[in-house]
Order: C-alpha cells, then structure tokens, then sequence
C-alpha cells in the first residue's frame, strides 16, 4: 500500500504542468528511491545538521528521519533545514514534515530562500552575508536545469568558487562546501557529470574536498523517474567531506524495485584512472575481473596515428548549398541515416536529409577527400542496445567523387584530415561495436550522446591489431555480434 507522501508525490506530479516542471528543474523523489537514499547514511551518535536543499513535499526528509525513528541512527538529535523556492508545494512539505513534529530532539527550519545564493553569500564571506549553520548531513535531488552563463546564479556560483552549467551540480557543490569534515552527502543526479569538459570543474572542485564511498547505477535509462517520464540516467552518489579516499562501492538495479540490486567493491583507480587530467568518473557494471582484461587495450589514438573530429558540415549554417538529392556540382552529404548493420545507404530520399552538398568556395574547406573512414554516430537512440555505433565509409560506393561532407552528428576517424587504410578502417569499427567496448564506455559516459572528446579519451588496440581485426572482418560474409566479440577475445585473452 502506498504511503500517504507517496500517494502526495504522485498527485503533485500528476497535476504539475510540464512546463513548470522543465522552468524549476522539479522532478519529485520516488518513495522507494527515498528510502534507499537515505540508507546509505552511516550510523553516528553525534547531533544531526541535515540539508534538504530542493526539498519539494519532504520525501528525502522523511525517508531520513523513519530510518532515525526506526533506531538505525542513532543521533542525540536532528536539526533539518528544507530549503524549497516554490511556495506551492510548501503546504505538502509542512504536511509530510508535520509527522515528526512531536520529537522534543527534532527541529525543523522550512526555508523559502532560494539555496543557490544564501548558500553561496554564506560561502562569499561578503559583508551583510547571512552566515549559514554547517550540516552534518544532506539528502539532495537538486534541480535539474541549465544555469545561463550570464545569470545570477552563474556570477553568484563564481564568487564562491564554484564554476558548473547546470543546478543540479551546483547543489551537490554547495552541499560538500557546507558540510563539516566527515559530513556525509547523498544524492541523486543525472550522470552527465561524470565525463565531458563542462563538469571538469565541478568534478575537481568536488575531488579536492570529498572521496566518493557509493555509487548506485541504474542499469534502465527511464525507470528512476518514470513517473515524470524523464529519460536521464541517474547515478546516487554518497561523498563524504575531507575523508581519506578508499575503496568505493559500486550497486546497480534495473530500477526503483531494487529486485535485482548487487553490489561490488571496487579501488579508486579503477574509478578515476591515474593521469587522467580530466578525471572522468568511470562507474563499474561489471565485476573487477572483467574489467582488469581491459588493459591490454591500452593504447591512444596518437600512439596509433589516427585522429577522430566531430562532422564539420553544420547543414542549418550551410542551408543554401544543400540538395536533397544529387546533382551536377553536388558531392555525397552523409548523415547517421546512412549508416546501418548492412552498410552504407547512399542517397536516401526516405531519411528526410539532405543527400548532398554543393562543392564551391564555400563548402570545400569543410569536404573531406573521398576514401576510407570510420565513422560513429554521436546519438544513440535510448531503445539501443549499445551507445558506440560505428560504420565504415567505403569509396567506391562514391565512385568519380573526390570528396565528401560529414555532417555534424557524425564522428569521424581519420588520419590528418584525410582517409585510413581499408583494414584499419574496418579493424576500428569492429572494436567500436564490441561488446566489451560499450561496457566500457557506459563506465564513464551516462548520456546518449558520443562525443569526440569521449573518443579520444578511450583506449584502443594497437595499429597493427587492428588491422588484423580488420583484415579478418572484411573476409566475413557476415559480421554478427557474437562474431565480433568471439574475434575480440582471442585477441585480449
């Protein structure tokens, strides 16, 4: 039977126009998601700072305070913070929160205030700053939103050191800066953070005041908030402030059921590899023995001689000079529509793309000369069974053309702006669509979009493994996946 904060979250979230929701980044926190959150808190007899920055109708609150109640922690007592801008769900909030009201060792502060700037003036140290009580603890699922470069939000996160793009990582910033050493922060976020250049400073930021102890995967792309239909993939992620970084934990589940959840420990170099200046997070689905037979796949791109750029044809900047089919004076445009598990299909007047592209002055510092490429589509749709989807231009199939236009939802693999050997070609894009690969790449990548910048970061074959990948690929009459990752393993055995 649902409880009466559940059957409140799903009315209020029911009843929110979409609008709304996307303007505030507001997406409520399910109740079983609530529970196992707040679970993942280590027990302490010292007294209780909780934050609930983004609190909404007090799921995480409550969720928090049952497992205090219930005698699994064991604080002399609990002071709360819950922080909510939208004056809206306040009565909800009071009405969840009021259950616990009657415990002379909890206290309550529901605050109206908008948590990005009290917490950040705090932080500022500015002149009339209202200084802000240090937590013990936070429980967060922050909003989700983009932070405009030039808002308030923006400037005020800058002032207090924090440099990120979107609410959500500005919260968890805010939390780890508030909390006492020790403190313990759980929350719930997308998993774009734990790769690609924008949440670079968010992550160093966090790493030089937090070690991660837990993070929780969930393995389905849409289940965590289904309700809200958002198609997210999320990560909880326990950080604890100033400790000594060890080994972390690292649980998965299909969903908020829980039904097959597991669990495995694993070392922090394993996570965050050494060197790596980006310091992508890389999050484990497979036990540590999977993972030690990647690093015999150690090489770079630049130890193999090849590049990877994102598709340089951007069709809306070069409308006039598209042509929905070809013509005299046009070269091939391709678009991911023309690649498939059967091969390159080209023209296609069913994609409802432009087929081609005018070559002048205009469009010629953008082509490509004509011959062998590797190419991987920077979406995937979320039905995919994997994220990396690569294909290989073959030349002949253009026959008389001397260049071409990659438009710019395609990757490219090249060498120097120009073609890569034929067997290097198909080597590369066999070990793109490996099985071994797309796990690996989930590690490390929460979106559906494959960037060049993720590209480069990866480790390959060498050149010459390739090539023989490649040779023995282009002899199969038919390249299916237990033929590729059969081939793959006697290769890494």
């Amino acid at each position: 039977m649902l409880s009466v904060v559940e059957k409140t979250r799903l009315c209020v979230s029911q009843n929110t126009d979409a609008k709304k929701k996307s303007l505030l980044g507001q997406f409520l926190t399910p109740e079983r998601i609530a529970t196992f959150m707040a679970g993942l808190f280590p027990d302490s007899y010292e007294p209780c700072r909780l934050l609930d920055a983004g609190a909404g109708i007090g799921s995480l609150s409550a969720a928090f305070l049952e497992r205090w109640h219930s005698g699994a922690l064991n604080f002399k007592s609990v002071e709360l913070d819950a922080y909510e801008i939208d004056k809206t769900l306040h009565p909800h909030l009071v009405q969840t929160l009021g259950k616990y009201r009657d415990n002379s060792n909890l206290f309550i502060n529901i605050i109206e205030n908008d948590f990005v700037l009290a917490a950040t003036d705090s932080i500022s140290n500015g002149l009339f700053s209202q200084k802000l009580e240090f937590y013990t603890h936070a429980i967060l699922n922050p909003p989700y939103k983009k932070i405009n470069s030039r808002s308030a939000h923006r400037l005020a996160l800058r002032g207090a050191g924090i440099e990120t793009v979107n609410l959500y990582s500005a919260f968890v910033a805010l939390a780890v800066a508030l909390a006492v050493p020790g403190g313990q922060i759980v929350a719930i976020i997308p998993r774009s953070f734990c790769n690609g250049p924008y949440y670079r400073p968010f992550r160093n930021f966090v790493f030089q005041r937090a070690v991660i102890r837990h993070m929780h995967l969930f393995e389905s792309r849409n289940k965590a908030f289904k309700d809200d239909d958002v198609l997210q993939e999320n990560i909880i992620i326990r950080l604890e402030r100033a400790g000594q970084q060890g080994p972390i934990m690292v649980s998965t589940s299909t969903d908020d059921s829980f039904s097959d959840f597991e669990i495995h420990e694993h070392q922090f170099d394993q996570i965050v590899l050494p060197g790596d200046s980006e310091q992508f997070i890389h999050v484990p689905t497979i036990p540590e023995q999977s993972l030690k037979r990647c690093s015999v796949i150690r090489h770079s791109l630049s130890d193999i001689g090849i590049n990877v750029s994102t598709g340089p044809v951007i069709d809306f900047r070069l409308q006039e000079h598209l042509r929905n089919m070809p013509e005299p004076g046009t070269v091939p445009l391709l678009y991911p529509g023309h690649f498939s598990s059967s091969g390159t299909i080209w023209p296609q007047p069913e994609i409802k793309k432009p087929n081609a592209i005018q070559r002048n002055s205009e469009t010629e510092k953008w082509l490509y000369p004509n011959g062998f490429y590797c190419v991987v589509r920077r979406f995937s749709s979320k039905e995919e069974r994997h994220r990396v989807v690569a294909g290989v231009v073959d030349p002949h199939l253009f026959d008389g053309m001397a260049v071409l236009g990659f438009e710019n939802h395609l990757n490219v693999f090249h060498v120097n702006r120009s073609s890569l050997p034929e067997a290097l070609a198909h080597g590369l894009a066999m070990f793109l669509n490996s099985t071994i690969v797309d796990e690996n790449f989930r590690r490390f990548s929460g979106h559906t979009q494959v960037n060049a910048t993720d590209l480069k970061q990866m480790k390959y074959p060498s050149r010459a493994n390739l090539i023989e990948l490649g040779e023995w690929a282009m002899k199969q009459a038919e390249l299916t996946q237990l033929l590729i990752d059969e081939k793959l393993e006697t290769l890494i055995e």
